[in-house]
């Protein structure tokens, strides 16, 4: 502070400022207003007074403001911490609608009869029975989309169809394979009819992402569960009791009807599940699979992934000699490879032997596998040429379609040349499982090839949703065609006509080869049915647990005895002369 007064000072003694004004650096109040001595001490205050900040309420004027303990401070801002408190959205936040409205009872009866039914009929084996466990939880999955205001779309028909139909495949076909690839597509297409994707990715991910709504549909599931029974405790007291009424009534007089009526007893052995206290935990995890899993269609179809919002950007265009001089390159091999091959196969086996040197066999497992995969890469690059294609105008577009185009003709080329050479090798050899599996799939792949073709000329908006349902429909007749019923019924005719059979091989097929290995002569047809008919007399499944192949299976093997011919059967053993040609390894892939 200065001891010696300003001109401003001097300035305000002349000129005194009105009655109840207010000085800078003075709080007013009674004292300043009224007291001489507060205007005196307004005005010989300095310059410097005049700066200082208002004085806390309840101290005098011109005193400093006391300072704040430490232990009073705020702590001092830390960006990191704040950064770790700040709540980060899920991955999925963005692609989830809201939460879906509350389980409803249609939905809840409907995944409680899911959980039900998995528990009494899954567990003694598949067949009619995933069908029958399937058609309450496609329920859970409608009401569910119908409470949250879901239309039903025809794609969405198109998959929830596929799907069930697709679960035909193991109560006709007593195989395990093609059961197994059934069942897995059918939960694919399901999964699709659940989510409603069109894009690629969307497609991809949707297919697998009901595994994402377990734990979700777990807490809405419960969620729903608990404020029932808080709004209804005297209907639930109700419900529970009548059931438990109708279990007792059901379980005396049926037992007395069953000890009355030998036949009524059969029919109630035939029709109800055989549940025994020694499978109460294998029943128990069924039960929950299958309340787990209709609780996830259910909550998934109430508010799905929206996994089209999952967007890939295209790569940088390239410039059209950049582009386009590879794939020109590639279509010319593909000319001067396909030229060569139809010179060659078309010409039977004697061309082939002439022109190589080596026998239809030998030839067919020379360039098989390389061929499919030849066809699997070609896919590849064409997704990855349209990534980077040039996107300059119309051009452009005829640039892409036309070398792109020639390179899927090209591979139709390639496709049909690995058939022939599959064809080759069956005609000498025989079919086995894995050659009409890897020519199913070479069969598919050409028929994605057409169908990029066709997109090509009317447009790819519907490309991924129809390469998933050619997937659908491959599996679908894959199953319905009985693979090991053909794989039999081939060998068979190839023996009509003098050719020689792998008797040890067609013997460990399943029920589904009965009918075409019925039609050997002795002692061939014991010694192949041999096996098949011991699997079926130590099997005693349920009629929901098992397939119309085994069913005919058994009738053929009752209405024909089979016969121990043991000694006759060691004799014939496999077939070994399709590896005569080969001198280091005698192991055959196919």
């Amino acid at each position: 502070m200065s001891d010696q007064p300003s001109e401003a000072a001097g300035r305000a003694e002349a000129s005194p400022p009105p009655e109840g004004a207010q000085t800078p650096g003075s709080v007013p109040g009674p004292a300043d207003a009224e007291s001489p001595e507060g205007t005196g001490r307004a005005q010989a205050a300095p310059r410097e007074r005049a700066q200082t900040p208002p004085a806390v309420p309840g101290q005098a004027s011109g005193q400093e403001p006391p300072v704040r303990p430490a232990y009073l401070q705020p702590p001092p801002a830390d960006p990191w911490q704040r950064r770790a408190q700040k709540p980060s959205p899920g991955v999925l936040s963005g692609l989830r609608p809201s939460s879906p409205p509350a389980i409803g009872t249609a939905t809840f009866w409907s995944v409680l009869a899911t959980a039900l039914l998995s528990a009494l009929l899954l567990g003694d084996g598949i067949g009619v029975n995933l069908l029958l466990v399937a058609v309450p939880a496609t329920l859970a999955a409608f009401f569910a989309a119908r409470a949250a205001g879901r239309r039903i779309r025809p794609w969405t028909v198109t998959w929830a169809v596929g799907g069930l139909a697709l679960l035909v495949v193991p109560a006709l076909r007593d195989a395990g394979w093609p059961t197994f690839l059934a069942v897995v597509s059918a939960l694919a297409l399901g999964s699709l009819a659940l989510h409603g994707s069109r894009s690629w990715l969307g497609v991809l991910l949707a297919s697998l992402g009901l595994f994402n709504s377990v734990p979700a549909g777990l807490r809405w599931g419960l969620r729903g569960v608990r404020d029932r029974a808080d709004d209804s405790k005297g209907r639930v007291r109700t419900a529970v009791r009548s059931v438990a009424v109708a279990i007792v009534l059901l379980v005396v007089f049926g037992a007395l009807f069953a000890s009355a009526d030998a036949a009524f007893a059969d029919l109630l052995g035939n029709l109800l599940p055989d549940v025994s206290i020694g499978e109460a935990p294998w029943r128990v995890f069924l039960f929950v699979l299958g309340l787990v899993g209709a609780l996830a269609a259910a909550y998934t179809a109430a508010a799905p992934v929206r996994w089209d919002g999952i967007t890939v950007r295209p790569g940088p265009a390239r410039s059209r000699v950049e582009w386009a001089l590879p794939l020109i390159v590639l279509d010319l091999l593909f000319a001067a490879f396909i030229a060569l091959q139809l010179a060659v196969l078309l010409g039977g086996y004697d061309k082939v032997y002439e022109e190589t040197g080596l026998y239809p066999a030998q030839y067919a497992r020379q360039g098989f596998w390389q061929l499919l995969w030849a066809t699997v890469l070609t896919l590849v690059v064409i997704a990855l040429a349209l990534r980077w294609a040039p996107r300059g105008g119309s051009r452009d577009r005829t640039l892409v379609k036309g070398v792109l185009g020639v390179l899927c003709v090209l591979t139709l080329v390639v496709v049909a040349s690995a058939l022939r050479r599959m064809d080759l090798y069956v005609d000498a050899f025989g079919l086995t499982r894995l050659r009409i599996s890897v020519a199913a799939v070479e069969l598919w792949l050409g028929a994605v090839l057409v169908l990029i073709i066709a997109a090509g000329v009317f447009g790819a908006r519907l490309l991924p949703r129809a390469v998933a349902v050619s997937a659908a429909v491959g599996v679908l007749a894959f199953g319905l065609l009985s693979p090991d019923g053909l794989i039999a019924e081939q060998n068979v005719q190839r023996h009509d006509k003098g050719g020689t059979i792998d008797i040890d091989y067609l013997g460990g097929l399943s029920a589904d080869a009965v009918p075409a290995l019925d039609e050997l002569p002795e002692p061939l047809r014991s010694c192949a049915l041999e096996r098949i008919q011991r699997d079926l007399v130590t099997s005693d499944t349920p009629w929901y647990a098992s397939s119309w192949g085994e069913a005919r299976a058994r009738d053929i093997l009752e209405e024909r005895e089979v016969y121990n011919r043991s000694l006759e059967c060691a004799g014939l053993g496999s077939d070994t002369s399709e590896r005569d040609y080969e001198e280091e390894d005698s192991y055959d892939p196919y």
